[in-house]
């Protein structure tokens, strides 16, 4: 047998058609996909000047989005529209409206929420990020900082601030019955992956429109690559 031999059940898996037979599945239980990260993004310059850009989101909030459709939800939320996204022949726009909640002695909380304005077609997002921001000294500022500074001819500050954050993120999807003829480690895993690629994809993007938005409104140098970080956190 050639190894470029599809059997009729490889085959069968690859098409994304529906039969007859495959209606007869029973509806299932949505699967739960989830993935948890954790990074820093560096601020150069002092801490309340950083704190009241952050709660001035309503500034910075619709233009770090893009190319993220951000659409204003109330006094402290926005809708956004993700992207497309799918495997094994299914694909969603995923959209979660989060609120931003006012700073607690520089704690800050965004979260999603139901809304009622659209329909979530078979899916619904669960995000939690949480951010708490610090000074630190020059001395413990990312590697890269005194070498932008000077290129430019200006005096590094003696205190930068740096923004920790934390994301953890779950989505349930009810997907069409012919999908769960598939082995559910499979779906589990391929949706696992696939949520951390746009985590991996969309957070550091993120970030550098966020640095790059305060650091040229107040014609500071912009931070380098090392200034910020995106990585998986471990979860017990």
């Amino acid at each position: 047998m050639s190894d470029s031999h599809i059997s009729p059940e490889d085959e069968k898996l690859t098409d994304n058609s529906i039969n007859e037979s495959e209606l007869d599945i029973p509806p299932q239980e949505p699967v739960v996909f989830q993935t948890h990260f954790a990074g820093i993004m560096e601020m150069y310059s002092d801490l309340d000047t950083v704190a009241k850009y952050l709660n001035d989101h309503q500034g910075w909030f619709v233009r770090c989005a893009m190319p993220m459709k951000a659409e204003p939800f109330g006094e402290n939320g926005y809708t956004l529209i993700i992207g497309s996204y799918g495997a094994f022949g299914y694909n969603v726009e995923p959209q979660m409206t989060v609120v931003l909640e006012p700073p607690q002695a520089n704690f800050y909380s965004m979260y999603s929420v139901p809304n009622p304005e659209f329909n979530h077609e078979g899916y619904e997002v669960d995000y939690l990020s949480k951010m708490y921001i610090e000074s630190i000294p020059l001395s413990s500022a990312a590697d890269g900082i005194l070498k932008i500074y000077h290129q430019q001819g200006k005096q590094p500050p003696a205190e930068i601030t740096k923004v920790n954050w934390q994301l953890d993120l779950q989505v349930k999807v009810r997907f069409p019955r012919f999908i769960y003829k598939l082995p559910l480690s499979l779906i589990q895993d391929t949706g696992d992956r696939l949520l951390s690629q746009i985590v991996k994809q969309i957070s550091p993007r993120l970030s550098y429109k966020v640095q790059k938005d305060f650091h040229s409104h107040l014609d500071l140098p912009i931070p380098p690559k090392t200034a910020r970080s995106c990585s998986p956190k471990i979860t017990q």
